[in-house]
């Protein structure tokens, strides 16, 4: 199946934000979604955007009985640790159903890390549920470690609620 690898542009928004949605309804966490199309288009096309996304699309001989030509994305963003220095991290990674096993994720996940290596970075993070086996096998393939029990860090979080207690102090 032939597809394309590109930089998504502000129309892309609507088809991102579906893809969004279908990530978290296969991640079970489908009430967790907080991102829309206006989030997307304020806060990656804007003069100094918080993200950057590619995304792979089909000719449209091979769109999907919805009529969709965009079929996966990757959510991206630049990141610098004290330890690492820059990196690039992947705040998502999705290729609808129907449309796996071509290499779009393989891909995706290339062009990712030409990215991160032109702007030299120094590693690629992401993270992947524990119970997606199939994603954890695909990122294993791709050259990807576990490094969990390795570095021993907890992945943390202050949900909004907690930034505005945190903010008060």
């Amino acid at each position: 199946m032939t597809f394309t690898i590109r930089a998504a542009r502000l129309d892309d928004c609507k088809d991102i934000a579906r893809l969004i949605t279908e990530l978290a309804e296969y991640e079970n966490r489908a009430d967790q979604v907080k991102t829309s199309q206006q989030d997307l288009e304020q806060n990656g096309f804007c003069a100094n955007p918080l993200f950057n996304v590619i995304i792979a699309e089909v000719p449209e001989q091979h769109k999907t009985k919805e009529g969709y030509t965009k079929v996966a994305y990757l959510l991206y963003f630049f990141s610098y640790t004290s330890i690492a220095g820059k990196g690039v991290f992947v705040g998502g990674l999705y290729v609808m159903p129907e449309f796996r096993r071509n290499g779009i994720g393989k891909a995706l996940m290339t062009r990712v890390a030409q990215l991160g290596l032109a702007a030299g970075c120094n590693e690629l993070n992401f993270t992947v549920l524990d119970w997606n086996k199939p994603a954890q096998d695909f990122y294993f393939s791709q050259g990807c470690t576990d490094i969990t029990m390795e570095i021993g860090f907890r992945y943390m979080r202050c949900k909004r609620e907690d930034l505005e207690k945190l903010a008060k102090n």
